[in-house]
């Protein structure tokens, strides 16, 4: 695990620097509004409207949720992980995303302003189309945003919300 995590950090350092400068375009800023289009197998979708795309949201057992949706640019995608049981001691920590042992890297924050009070988490970006894939055709994602905390997000019904919020976006942007 030693090993892993600090190749782990090596990786993120890289890929984190070339996506910090639309990590603002992931967080909504304080004047977003969100407005509720459907559901979808136990998925909300709403409408952005301060970046005119549709996300997918969900909370499960645990009180932990979880986002899918796109940037502003609507050039990356970005998944959003959040809890209240995890501590995450600086402003920014590297998250490791793994689903069926594909690995993908990301940046975990400390409470901002735009996260519900007590949670905490991160959001991964990306344009790479084999982590929507994934996201979609798995049934569970390990989460690993501290060195002894691990984390499972059950990923059941992403298939159906996906592609409901890809028909919302159509319509959104159509």
């Amino acid at each position: 695990m030693f090993k892993f995590k600090h190749a782990a950090i090596a990786v993120i350092t890289t890929l984190v620097s070339g996506q910090a400068a639309i990590a603002s375009d992931v967080l909504p800023s304080a004047d977003s509004t969100f407005r509720m289009w459907g559901e979808e197998a136990g998925w909300n979708i709403m409408v952005d409207e301060g970046r005119n795309a549709c996300l997918i949201e969900r909370m499960d057992e645990n009180a932990n949720v979880i986002q899918m949706g796109l940037t502003k640019s609507h050039e990356f995608g970005y998944l959003g992980v959040f809890t209240q049981n995890a501590k995450v001691k600086s402003r920014k920590e590297p998250i490791v995303v793994s689903l069926d042992g594909n690995l993908y890297y990301g940046e975990a924050r400390g409470k901002t302003k735009n996260l519900a009070d007590g949670y905490v988490g991160g959001y991964l970006l990306t344009n790479n189309p084999k982590f929507v894939e994934d996201v979609m055709q798995k049934h569970e994602m390990v989460v690993f945003p501290e060195e002894t905390y691990v984390w499972i997000v059950s990923l059941d019904g992403t298939l159906k919300a996906i592609e409901a919020a890809r028909k919302c976006n159509m319509e959104v942007n159509g």
